[in-house]
């Protein structure tokens, strides 16, 4: 007996990062100082432009959207999913990202598989301005099957202290302006899964290719739509719409007293949730506290700055939907 036939084997790990040494080397910042393979990630900040830097951190995972990767042998846009997630967590908060770490775990590591994830990881990173500084993978025969396997990240990013967004400003009158997802994001896999359980190759009208195909679209970043208005006092506060719906997510960020008047009907639901809803006969309730319904980041604006937001954001090709506002409880 040795570690390979117990399920573990050391060279493929080696062969893995060998394989993704030149693709993560691309994402490094001139604050990286280690390569890939120390013990630990080194990273040596530039804070000269904050008067007071503030770190913000997030960790997060793909969860089962990654039963539809294996399924449709496609892995590279979950790495990208994992990123910006983590980017749009603390982006809300008003924070650039410097860097980010991830933990792949799984039954047998295929090296060409995993590389494939860090792709999009790489990816992502890149489009974000984040280095990707490390990692750690985990063979667990015993814990995972041989074709499962998980992914997690964690982010940290830098936000000058009088320019955190926090939500603390909003106050009655103030509006609630959307801005589209690519789909699902990472939220809501399960209940879509158990849905269109066995069609994951089928096609239905309104979707481009099949509900898998679909169902597997990145989950994108918001950092560079946001990024001007950081510091304005027009923004009020920022919400990125995950497990919990619009209003669930919204709600953590609104003072007492408060509440949000919104008008569901206001901006374009892609075909996805509402084939979703109809082939599994999902109460409306459900589907809004559970999906993005295609409103992946809420903005809380200023009543007079409305349309200066909005001109801003069309100058960059993003699309806004005006779609309620604050009002007193």
């Amino acid at each position: 007996m040795d570690y390979k036939k117990a399920g573990v084997d050391i060279s493929a790990g080696e062969e893995f990062v060998r394989l993704i040494k030149p693709q993560v080397r691309q994402t490094f910042t001139p604050g990286v100082i280690t390569d890939i393979g120390a013990f630990g990630g080194f990273f040596q900040p530039d804070f000269s432009l904050y008067k007071k830097p503030v770190l913000v951190s997030s960790i997060d995972g793909v969860g089962t959207k990654l039963k539809i990767a294996i399924e449709l042998g496609i892995y590279d846009t979950v790495g990208s999913c994992l990123v910006n997630h983590c980017v749009n967590d603390i982006l809300v908060c008003g924070a650039k990202p410097l860097f980010f770490l991830d933990y792949y775990a799984c039954g047998k590591l295929t090296p060409e598989l995993a590389a494939a994830v860090v792709t999009g990881m790489v990816k992502a990173c890149r489009e974000n301005g984040c280095a990707l500084i490390g990692g750690e993978t985990a063979e667990m025969p015993g814990v995972y099957s041989e074709e499962d396997f998980d992914l997690a990240g964690s982010i940290v990013g830098v936000v000058d202290h009088e320019k955190i967004i926090n939500g603390t400003s909003i106050s009655a009158g103030d509006v609630l302006l959307a801005l589209p997802s690519t789909g699902l994001h990472t939220n809501g896999y399960s209940l879509a899964r158990k849905v269109l359980d066995g069609r994951m190759h089928q096609t239905f009208s309104g979707l481009e290719g099949s509900a898998g195909e679909e169902l597997l679209k990145g989950h994108r970043s918001y950092l560079r739509a946001i990024e001007p208005f950081f510091g304005s006092p027009a923004l009020k506060g920022l919400s990125h719409i995950t497990g919990g719906g619009l209003l669930g997510n919204t709600m953590r960020i609104v003072p007492d007293g408060l509440k949000l008047d919104v008008e569901w009907s206001a901006w374009p639901e892609p075909a996805i949730f509402d084939i979703i809803r109809k082939e599994g006969r999902v109460p409306e309730e459900d589907m809004r506290r559970t999906f993005n319904l295609g409103a992946g980041l809420v903005m809380i604006v200023e009543k007079n700055a409305v349309d200066d937001v909005r001109a801003v954001l069309q100058s960059q090709g993003e699309n806004s939907y005006i779609i309620g506002q604050v009002s007193r409880t």
